[in-house]
């Protein structure tokens, strides 16, 4: 039976100086992968330049230049350093495995290789590599998206990855895992992301908006909900969740619906604290910067009405935290002109 040939953008490598052994792996592989082949270290070298191959199966020893030494090219090379490597080799000390982890290797395979392991292999390994090109593309996806908000108000750049790193180190404040606070951090520099359907005239206005303006504003948290909540990834459905609510208060007195305590999801909580400290530091046409003292008042003024309780202390608890963080942008940023 003839089986589907996986739509690899990128071939498999299989370097051995046997061709008997290239020949076992290409029977076994060539009908579901693209395959190109090498017979010695710097053959190796020269076909990873010419294909940037998705995955190197590698024999151990050859005679120009072994399997470790050419990993540890690789993995010492920014533009291979990806590339994940499986040793396959009829060595199989302890002191041998390794020596090939240590160069960077993600797996052995050892000869006489076995077709059913050679296959579960290959997909194991190739499914992480598809997961990562997947998280390669939400990320770019990611930063095009809230770049995006750039255009209309340059003034906001910054703003969005200042928000986005004090969300993310709010959250690992309150005891949030490592995993969930760096998906947060990303799904957070979209909060904003609405406003790039609020016409100019509004969205650039050099003063306070009048009611009918700040009504046609607050609909940036329905309009980036729209937009986000298309795709049905988790970072994207978090990021719209952020979109629709960071404007709510926990007395309930907020926007787009009303929602209060523990019913706003927590990750628009801590965007809503981080969201308003930022913009209280900013300067902007309108408005100087507020100094420290008189945001950390309003914050903690505003504990129990405008936000969680718990989350206003942890901000304070790691203030320091926050200044380096907004120090670290600040270095960064072009001064702006002298305010009237």
């Amino acid at each position: 039976m003839c089986r589907k040939r996986n739509a690899l953008i990128n071939p498999i490598l299989i370097v051995d100086d046997e061709p008997s052994n290239l020949a076992i792996l290409r029977q076994i592989l060539a009908p579901d992968y693209p395959l190109v082949f090498a017979r010695s270290g710097a053959g190796a070298l020269q076909m990873v330049a010419k294909h940037k191959p998705a995955l190197i199966l590698l024999d151990v020893r050859m005679g120009d230049m072994d399997g470790f030494a050419v990993c540890h090219r690789l993995k010492n090379d920014p533009e291979t350093e990806d590339i994940p490597v499986v040793f396959v080799t009829d060595l199989l000390t302890i002191a041998d495995e390794a020596a090939g982890f240590n160069v960077g290797a993600v797996d052995y395979i050892t000869k006489p290789v076995s077709p059913h392991i050679v296959r579960a292999r290959i997909r194991a390994h190739l499914s992480q590599v598809s997961a990562k090109q997947l998280e390669k593309s939400h990320r770019d996806a990611i930063r095009m998206l809230a770049e995006a908000s750039e255009f209309r108000d340059a003034d906001m750049g910054a703003h969005i990855w200042r928000v986005a790193a004090y969300s993310s180190a709010l959250a690992a404040a309150s005891g949030w895992q490592v995993a969930d606070y760096q998906q947060l951090e990303l799904a957070a520099s979209m909060h904003d992301i609405g406003k790039i359907g609020i016409p100019d005239q509004v969205l650039l206005k050099p003063g306070v908006l009048d009611e009918a303006e700040a009504l046609i504003m607050r609909t940036h948290t329905t309009i980036g909900y729209n937009i986000l909540s298309k795709s049905t990834a988790p970072i994207f459905q978090v990021a719209a969740t952020i979109a629709l609510h960071h404007h709510e208060k926990w007395d309930g007195s907020g926007y787009p619906v009303g929602l209060s305590g523990e019913a706003i999801p927590e990750v628009a909580r801590i965007v809503a604290l981080a969201d308003v400290f930022d913009a209280l530091s900013m300067a902007r046409p309108y408005k100087r910067p507020w100094p420290l003292e008189r945001i950390m008042e309003n914050l903690t003024s505003n504990a129990g009405y405008h936000f969680e309780s718990r989350l206003v202390d942890n901000f304070v608890r790691i203030l320091p935290e926050i200044l380096a963080i907004r120090d670290n942008w600040d270095a960064d940023a072009p001064t702006m002109g002298a305010l009237p």
